[in-house]
């Protein structure tokens, strides 16, 4: 058995008595074991995520199984048979980190391919749309969906105003309140990049692409009533869910599928294709695979893994790259700073975050608590005459042209630019009691809202999506108000 020690590594002597002044006395301040556990457990909590907060995650992999090198010459998809081991990240989104696992939020689909050429982030939900297409407007969407300043509670009154002022978040909200709102479990649910993403080949030919992780164990799904219930039972029940199942064997999979446009189809597409409010149609791009993602690895500590992993949307291999998709150019700069303040400047040498296939190379020194040799005796400017790392001239995706003035602008309009008709094809898509689910499931929350401008702003946008669409919600509102 080994010796407990302190930090330090001195002996500990006796870990059940506090050092005193005789055995009734006042405590010593001397005592470096008492002093030393008290400080460190004080600290024990860095700040939790302001979004994704609750989550749970695995170590897997992505095994290649259809050749896309046509499409992209990322090194981790470059052949069928290829593996890349991964690290995937599942959360909600607006609850703080004690909340519950089975509620109706979107779910957080986070994957980090530790591949030969650096490490892959691949950040996406497990709905192919979001609720609102600007990051401008980000942090007011994310108050009006966290607690309520006064009241410290999540506000109907708040969470529907907010949307009620944004009519692009429809679609979203059809989705969310919809069967699929409510996973029964992170292996059961589908996942998105949700953003549009550039691929290249080694010729430099273009597309732009969108991600669809298809879970191999089926869609499942809980009612609200069957949410509540699991919730009070069980708050962790996702996670638990997850952690059980691999321990068991039952590894999780998914199937990897892309939407590919070639490039210059985008100006001339019928809807904006780089707006997170809209999908592609399959019909007009339909699904390529690309390869099967499996968890088969719990964490050994959730705190080290989960906790302190950090991804970014700006983490790009050679081959792939960003799009003009405005809420993702918002990301590539929030989620890094998010997890500079959170985890500090040198979060990614921890090892869940840093590099497994290769190493980092940099002239990045110092910060609070730098780790590693902090590049020893080597120079720390580039360029230099010491061979140190050096940048390759090689990008890795293309640019793409840009035009106009600076300054704040909507976005070019297509001919299919509108709010709505994706949101209306969906609720058409949906059969009488899925349709009926749905109206229950939004005038659950918007017939407690006090304020009868903002349910009429909300109706009107269902309305606009679907005639039918806004007059059952309308009806089922007015019947619980009664």
């Amino acid at each position: 058995m080994s010796h407990l020690t302190t930090e330090s590594g001195a002996p500990v002597a006796d870990n059940q008595n506090s050092a005193s002044a005789g055995p009734g006395g006042p405590l010593l301040i001397q005592d470096q074991q008492l002093i030393e556990k008290l400080a460190r457990f004080n600290r024990e909590r860095i700040p939790e995520r302001v979004v994704h907060a609750r989550g749970a995650g695995a170590y897997g992999h992505l095994e290649v199984t259809d050749d896309v090198t046509s499409y992209t010459r990322a090194a981790f998809l470059s052949g069928i048979g290829k593996r890349t081991e991964v690290f995937v990240r599942f959360s909600t989104v607006a609850d703080s980190l004690g909340g519950a696992d089975a509620v109706r939020d979107p779910r957080g689909f986070a994957v980090k391919f530790y591949t030969e050429d650096g490490n892959y982030d691949l950040v996406g939900n497990n709905t192919p749309v979001f609720f609102i297409k600007d990051p401008l407007k980000f942090p007011d969407f994310i108050h009006s969906q966290k607690r309520d300043p006064f009241t410290g509670v999540q506000e109907p009154d708040n969470v529907w105003d907010f949307w009620s002022h944004s009519p692009e978040a429809t679609h979203q909200v059809t989705w969310l309140m919809g069967d699929r709102g409510i996973p029964a479990t992170y292996r059961h649910m589908h996942g998105f990049g949700s953003h549009t993403y550039l691929w290249v080949n080694a010729e430099g030919r273009a597309h732009w692409v969108k991600y669809h992780f298809r879970t191999d164990q089926g869609i499942k799904c809980l009612t609200s009533d069957e949410a509540a219930e699991l919730a009070g039972r069980d708050p962790n029940s996702h996670q638990q869910d997850l952690h059980r199942a691999i321990e068991r064997g039952m590894f999780p999979s998914w199937t990897l599928y892309v939407q590919l446009m070639p490039v210059e189809d985008a100006p001339a597409y019928r809807f904006n294709p780089f707006d997170l409010t809209k999908v592609w149609p399959h019909a007009d791009y339909p699904l390529v695979r690309v390869g099967k993602l499996v968890l088969n690895r719990n964490p050994e500590n959730i705190f080290a893994e989960v906790e302190q992993a950090a991804f970014s949307p700006n983490n790009f291999v050679p081959g792939i790259g960003p799009s003009p998709d405005k809420m993702l150019q918002g990301r590539l700069f929030a989620y890094g700073d998010a997890h500079r303040y959170r985890l500090g400047i040198n979060h990614t040498q921890l090892p869940v975050n840093a590099p497994h296939a290769t190493s980092a190379s940099n002239y990045g020194r110092d910060g609070a608590m730098r780790f590693d040799g902090n590049g020893g005796r080597a120079k720390n400017y580039e360029p230099n005459s010491f061979g140190g790392p050096a940048q390759t001239g090689e990008p890795l995706a293309p640019g793409y042209e840009v035009s106009g003035l600076t300054g704040a602008h909507e976005p070019v309009r297509h001919r299919e630019d509108d709010h709505f008709s994706q949101a209306g094809a969906l609720y058409r898509l949906m059969d009488a009691a899925e349709q009926a689910r749905l109206v229950a499931n939004i005038a659950g929350g918007l017939s407690r809202v006090s304020d009868d401008a903002i349910v009429d702003r909300a109706v009107a946008h269902f309305r606009a999506a679907d005639p039918a669409y806004g007059h059952a919600v309308e009806t089922a509102v007015k019947e619980r108000r009664s």
